[in-house]
């Protein structure tokens, strides 16, 4: 599965194993025009054997829908229809700001530079989506 963390500028991107119960930072692209973006999203999608993606759904903090969100939205529609594979819409509030804050934190601390915020924000997405789609466990007490 691949995570999209939609940008103006740049497009986070982020997978999970095959049995959907990790997300890993893949990469970020910059983001050229709409049709080399797809092309560039479709090479990926083959080369990693992807089945489905989600998009995150930038939403407000109240729930409605933003403008970057409609853009997100639109972008989805587009790469479903390219891509030929489900697109998902997932709820991605906050998420950006939590990655920026894990890469700050990451520099202040000396760690190695390691993935990008965008990317890092597709993985957060990402856990977030396996996370709501996973079974939950019952514990015996």
């Amino acid at each position: 599965m691949l995570a999209i963390d939609y940008g103006r500028r740049r497009i986070g991107l982020a997978l999970s194993d095959e049995l959907r119960m990790t997300a890993c930072p893949l990469a970020t692209l910059e983001r050229t025009n709409r049709r080399s973006d797809v092309r560039r999203l479709r090479e990926l999608a083959r080369k990693h054997a992807v089945r489905q993606i989600v998009v995150g759904w930038p939403l407000h903090l109240n729930g409605a829908v933003s403008q970057m969100a409609e853009e997100a939205a639109r972008f989805a529609r587009r790469v479903e229809k390219e891509l030929g594979l489900p697109v998902e819409l997932v709820d991605e509030r906050l998420t950006s700001w939590a990655a920026e804050e894990a890469a700050r934190e990451r520099k202040r601390s000396g760690g190695k530079r390691g993935a990008s915020a965008d990317a890092l924000a597709a993985a957060l997405i990402l856990e977030d989506y396996l996370e709501s789609k996973s079974p939950r466990r019952v514990t015996k007490s």
